[in-house]
């Protein structure tokens, strides 16, 4: 992914396409392209690593195994300065909000804090996260 998102002309567009469409298309984009092929690589990967999850559980896991985890990859990710705004943010970033979060869950267990206080704890970084974000861009309009 590293190799797609900086050194190809792909990578390049879905970076124009994800901070501005409008300057995108005026640049001569196909904005519609990009979106679709991006979509289509993320179910391909999303695909991948549903398979490569199912054979290390051996498919024998409940049909609940890993809800709410999508709340901690997208937290992850703002924490790791992956804007909401789009455009912004590098794959190093994200490997840091996930080390922060993981971090965080394995103190929080280790010091057998209550499974519901550590979301609170999680939700209260998720908050800085998004404020910060937010008065950036607003910093930036």
């Amino acid at each position: 992914m590293w190799f797609i998102w900086n050194k190809t002309k792909f990578g390049k567009y879905m970076y124009a396409v994800g901070g501005n469409k409008e300057a995108a298309s005026v640049s001569g984009i196909s904005v519609f392209a990009v979106t679709l092929g991006v979509f289509i690589m993320a179910g391909v990967l999303y695909a991948l690593g549903g398979f490569l999850e199912c054979l290390r559980l051996n498919g024998s896991m409940s049909s609940t195994y890993g809800t709410g985890w999508e709340g901690d990859a997208i937290a992850a990710a703002v924490v790791g300065g992956i804007s909401f705004s789009g455009g912004i943010g590098k794959i190093s970033g994200i490997v840091v909000g996930v080390i922060v979060f993981q971090a965080l869950q394995v103190a929080l267990t280790t010091m057998n804090i209550d499974a519901n206080l550590i979301f609170v704890f999680k939700g209260l970084i998720i908050l800085a996260a998004v404020t910060i974000d937010s008065l950036k861009y607003m910093k930036k309009k």
